[in-house]
């Protein structure tokens, strides 16, 4: 593929880096034809450092990798968008976004506006956090990592993944017990360990489910079905009440 039409009018051109589901703007980096190329054949970015000169592979050392969907140019062919799939946080802050600051140089919204955009923003991110767990565990499935936990249960295999699933399990009913038993002084740690017992126990049903080749997907349309068997029955049992 012929790629010097992109740079034609400079060595460096602009790659904006979008996440393909939420359409989020993720970054902003600049590629050379080099980058470019590299990005292609493996799949996964590449960028130019302009104060290194130097080539970088984006989440090389941190393992936040982006997975490349599709790449466009502009209609001047002087600026590329490139849809990815992202592993963990964008930003080297550790934030999902390196647009995370809230309209630090003007704002033109409405404190109504800031607040429901604040909810909305809060809501996707929750919404966001199961879909992250596993795209990281199934990264850690595809790529070796040393020392990581997930590596070893998969290294282990089903066998102990379910005996810790199982563990887990035991985990939540004994803190659920011991929240309910407290009195109101004591509850809010009690609920709090109850919580993270939960996410210890949807962590580990993740490591299953990709070790097993479900995706979350499946999952997610499972459970709209459910709901709507369930809108389906509350309907008829109301209009059972009302004839």
């Amino acid at each position: 593929m012929d790629l010097t039409n992109y740079f034609a009018k400079a060595p460096l051109i602009p790659a904006i880096i979008q996440e393909k589901d939420t359409k989020k703007v993720l970054m902003l980096a600049y590629m050379n034809q080099e980058s470019l190329k590299k990005t292609i054949e493996t799949g996964y970015t590449w960028f130019y450092s302009r104060s290194r000169n130097e080539l970088w592979n984006k989440g090389a050392t941190s393992g936040h990798v982006q997975k490349v969907i599709s790449i466009t140019g502009d209609c001047d062919d002087d600026t590329l968008l490139i849809e990815v799939e992202q592993t963990g946080p964008a930003c080297h802050t550790g934030k999902e976004t390196c647009f995370y600051q809230e309209a630090g140089i003007a704002e033109f919204r409405t404190k109504e506006e800031k607040e429901e955009s604040r909810e909305r923003k809060e809501s996707t991110e929750r919404d966001n956090a199961l879909e992250e767990l596993y795209e990281v565990v199934l990264d850690r499935r595809r790529t070796f990592a040393e020392n990581s936990y997930t590596c070893y249960l998969f290294e282990k295999g089903l066998d102990k993944i379910l005996k810790k699933c199982g563990e887990e399990c035991s985990e939540v009913i004994i803190a659920s017990k011991n929240a309910a038993n407290l009195e109101e002084g004591g509850r809010e740690a009690a609920i709090m360990d109850l919580k993270n017992e939960i996410c210890d126990l949807l962590y580990h049903l993740t490591v299953l489910m990709v070790n097993e080749g479900i995706e979350l997907d499946g999952i997610n349309e499972i459970l709209k079905q459910r709901s709507q068997k369930i809108g389906n029955l509350k309907n008829l049992h109301d209009s059972n009440h009302n004839s």
